[in-house]
Parts: structure tokens; C-alpha cells; sequence
């Protein structure tokens, strides 16, 4: 996000009133928790889908982010954490910006020490599976949100916003 100040999350919404209209941009549910220590995070959006299986989320994490959001479909689930201390510590290492999970994570005082934003609806302390069950790079709908690989995801305190198009000054 650069040397000057972001951009609030708010001041886009009001900036780019007519893309809430049209559809282009679309604020997630207010129903995330803030982990991590950037508390502010932009960028291109990585889309995985997976019911408490991590395999995929692994392998992502594994390539380098180039600042990239990446954001997991983990299906609402609050039985198994997709994320935890070590993948978060290796996402940050790998330069992804932050991670989205609709679902839990787990590790909590560990991801905190991470310089890496991360959204999850909660902790479990339950690991998810590793089967390998999933889909990458598709189109998710994350509390009744489309989110598409190739989109564009802004995070602050206020809340969490996706955009089919990069927002200027940001």
C-alpha cells in the first residue's frame, strides 16, 4: 500500500458509491474477526474452496504471494481451523498480504505475532484434514458475497470490501 496513508475503507465506499450500485464492488458481512498485525491490506485475490481440508491452502501458501490476498472458502464451517501459526508465519515469509478464511483458524497468539493480515469468523483448535479436497480458482460466495479469483480485496477495521476493478489511490 505504499509509504502514504491508505485509504479508509469507508472513504472508498463513499468515493466509489456507484460501483456498490452497479455490483463491481461488494463489502463482505460484517462477521470476521481482525487477526494478525496488519490491521490494513490490499490486493489481488487468490480464491480457494475447501471443507476442513488444508492441502490446497498449503500448497498456495507454499508459492510467493507478490502481494496477493488469499481468500478460502472453507464453507462456514466452525468444526476445523484451515489456518494456523505456521502456515500464516509462511504466508508472511512467502509475501502474501493477508488471508481470508470463512471458516476457523486456530493458533491465535501465534498468527497475532504475524505481520500478515488475517479475517477468520473464529478459533477452533480442532486441525482440518488433509485429503486434499477442494478447488482452486474459482468463483466463491462467502456469506452471500461473490468473490472471484482476479479480484481485487481491501481490509481494514471497518470491515472487508472485494472489487472487480483496482480502486485508484489505494
Amino acid at each position: 500500500m505504499g509509504s502514504s496513508p491508505p485509504l479508509a475503507i469507508a472513504d472508498l465506499c463513499d468515493t466509489y458509491s456507484h460501483l456498490l450500485t452497479n455490483g463491481e464492488l461488494r463489502p463482505l458481512p460484517p462477521v470476521f474477526q481482525i487477526y494478525g498485525r496488519n490491521k490494513v491490506f490490499s490486493g489481488h485475490v487468490v480464491t480457494v474452496k475447501c471443507f476442513e481440508d488444508n492441502v490446497l491452502v498449503r500448497e498456495f501458501i507454499a508459492q510467493e504471494g507478490h502481494g496477493r490476498a488469499l481468500v478460502i472458502d472453507g464453507c462456514g464451517s466452525m468444526r476445523s481451523a484451515i489456518i494456523g501459526g505456521d502456515l500464516a508465519k509462511r504466508a508472511q515469509n512467502n509475501g502474501w498480504v493477508g488471508i481470508v478464511v470463512y471458516g476457523c483458524i486456530r493458533d491465535v497468539d501465534d498468527i497475532n505475532l504475524c505481520d500478515i493480515g488475517v479475517r477468520a469468523l473464529n478459533s477452533y483448535p480442532v486441525q482440518p484434514g488433509d485429503k486434499g479436497n477442494g478447488e482452486k480458482h474459482v468463483p466463491l460466495t462467502i456469506a452471500g458475497t461473490r468473490v472471484c479469483d482476479g479480484d481485487w480485496l481491501y481490509a481494514d477495521s471497518d470491515g472487508i470490501i472485494v472489487s472487480s476493478v483496482e480502486l485508484a489511490g489505494v
